[in-house]
């Protein structure tokens, strides 16, 4: 059964730096991508970064430049940087067993930025 254990948010003020990480159990090869979504209240999931096997990486518009993804075999991480209230939103990892295959999600972490 395929884990995905997220930790590292929290709440920091605006300019400020946090670190998600995201462990994935269950799987015995390296994941084809891996990433991570956030869903603001009454706003819809977005994409946020993602990273493949080989560590190409993709991001969303809003967090280019401050966020960073990387990955150690099946742990993904999210560093980020310049936080503003507007990134404040609920969290997601994820990550796809195979290329076109639905991806499995983690539980969510709260990540808030306010003064």
């Amino acid at each position: 059964q395929v884990q995905l254990v997220e930790s590292g948010g929290g709440l920091v003020q605006p300019g400020e730096s946090l670190r998600l990480s995201c462990a994935v159990s269950g799987i015995g090869y390296s994941l084809p991508e891996m990433g991570w979504y956030r869903q603001a209240p009454g706003k819809q999931r977005d994409m946020v970064a993602q990273i493949t096997g080989g560590a190409r990486t993709n991001y969303g518009n809003s967090v280019n430049g401050r966020f960073t993804i990387s990955r150690d075999k099946n742990t993904v991480y999210l560093q980020m940087n310049k936080l503003e209230p507007e990134d404040t939103a609920v969290y997601y990892c994820y990550c796809r067993r195979g290329p076109f295959m639905t991806p499995d999600w983690g539980q969510g972490t709260q990540v808030t930025v306010s003064s």
